[in-house]
């Protein structure tokens, strides 16, 4: 299983528009605050449109109560950053989920840092070994981040065959 991990958040419209390619996916989505918005913002729910009841959601009031979370799923960790040493499309794949969705396979958390300045140095240096980048252009800085979730994410799931997807 995997899972989409959006540390601290600002624009509630990328946050509405990843919950939508969550809810359409079927894969969980993690908020770590402080978030730069209300959960009720208008533009992160309009953006969302109607998917939020098909959508698994949850929020961990900071960095070390997500460890905890994670360390208890015995889940694996894959951080993104334009600084990451390896292409996205090296990052080990759990199995893929037996029969249904949701199965109790240990998950892949997919983790990406907030729109104006990414993952705090710290959580870089900690996890260097398994952070990743998604190639472009030297002199642009970054993509959409609500992009760059849905193109980890779909790469992720096509690996895996899109098990539970049509």
């Amino acid at each position: 299983m995997i899972e989409v991990v959006l540390f601290e958040p600002e624009i509630p419209p990328n946050t509405g528009n990843i919950s939508r390619t969550c809810a359409a996916t079927g894969t969980p989505l993690h908020l770590i605050e402080p978030l730069g918005f209300s959960i009720s913002d208008k533009h992160l729910r309009r953006a969302g449109l109607d998917y939020w009841d098909h959508l698994s959601i949850s929020t961990h009031p900071d960095w070390p109560s997500f460890l905890d979370y994670v360390a208890g799923k015995q889940g694996n960790l894959a951080f993104f950053s334009t600084r990451g040493a390896r292409r996205y499309t090296e990052i080990p794949l759990p199995p893929p989920p037996a029969g249904e969705r949701g199965s109790t396979e240990a998950p892949l958390f997919i983790v990406f840092g907030p729109e104006t300045r990414g993952l705090p140095g710290e959580i870089l240096s900690d996890f260097a070994d398994r952070t990743y980048r998604i190639p472009l252009r030297r002199e642009l800085r970054s993509l959409n981040l609500s992009n760059a979730v849905a193109l980890v994410l779909y790469d992720l799931l096509r690996r895996q065959g899109f098990s539970g997807l049509e």
